[in-house]
């Protein structure tokens, strides 16, 4: 699965950066600063969410005006998803049934059952990517390659009736209380393992949610990886947000990315 998935995402993230580019990409401004205050359990929560009216899920072309575009985020790239992206819920197959929640959303697989969903693919773009309208092939090329060491955040935002987002949060929620242990999982042949689930500080929206995701190496050619997931709901909206980096370790949550979203989620 680590493979699968490293392999699959880092598609993206080339397509991304060589479209930035193309059209010379300038330096990224400041980042925002992760979230912080929120409770020990990782996240934040809304007064009074539970008398929250049921929802109505958004057409596959709503969903697509809400969702991220390029220029929305002033820290990142943003691309949108491919077919082959849209990966079904149960296709990595865990040790421990209660983390499947948290294994389909490294996957970007649609939690639940929403009435639309769609991907999106974020690269944080580098502190000086700025190229001069005359750059060679070569200096291109060596740009290009530092961007894919930049961590990259898979995102599936969904769309649900009633309260479909809300059971969708609490499966994931649960989860990651469940599997604070970590868990096994396998994809088409693929093995991970999970050590340890630990919460993350992730805020916005009526509900969120974060965690860091320690994955140990499983062959002499792999080494441990450090990962980051969070999910944040807004009505009847739900967004996931998987970030790794080809580098090894994520430090921490795309808040920009995580708060563009919301912001266009109205």
């Amino acid at each position: 699965m680590r493979r699968a998935l490293f392999r699959r995402t880092a598609v993206a993230a080339v397509s991304v950066a060589s479209l930035t580019l193309l059209v010379g990409a300038c330096g990224a401004d400041k980042p925002a600063a992760q979230a912080s205050g929120a409770p020990a359990g990782g996240g934040s929560d809304a007064p009074g969410k539970g008398q929250e009216p049921a929802a109505k899920a958004l057409t596959a072309a709503e969903l697509e005006k809400v969702a991220l575009a390029e220029g929305d985020v002033a820290t990142h790239m943003i691309a949108a998803g491919k077919p082959a992206d849209n990966v079904p819920a149960g296709s990595v197959k865990v040790d421990k049934p209660q983390c499947a929640p948290l294994a389909d959303a490294m996957v970007a697989a649609a939690p639940g059952k929403p009435g639309a969903s769609v991907v999106r693919k974020a690269i944080e773009k580098p502190a000086k990517m700025k190229l001069d309208p005359g750059a060679s092939a070569e200096e291109k090329a060596r740009a290009g390659l530092g961007a894919l060491t930049q961590p990259v955040t898979v995102q599936r935002l969904a769309s649900y009736d009633g309260k479909g987002a809300q059971e969708a949060f609490a499966a994931l929620d649960k989860a990651g209380k469940d599997c604070a242990g970590g868990f096994d999982g396998v994809q088409a042949g693929d093995k991970i393992k999970i050590a340890k689930v630990t919460p993350d500080t992730v805020t916005g929206g009526d509900e969120a949610r974060g965690w860091t995701f320690d994955m140990k190496a499983q062959g002499p050619d792999e080494s441990d990886v450090v990962m980051k997931l969070a999910v944040v709901r807004k009505g009847g909206a739900l967004s996931t947000f998987y970030t790794f980096s080809l580098g090894g370790t994520v430090k921490k949550q795309p808040v920009p990315v995580i708060e563009a979203q919301i912001k266009k989620l109205g």
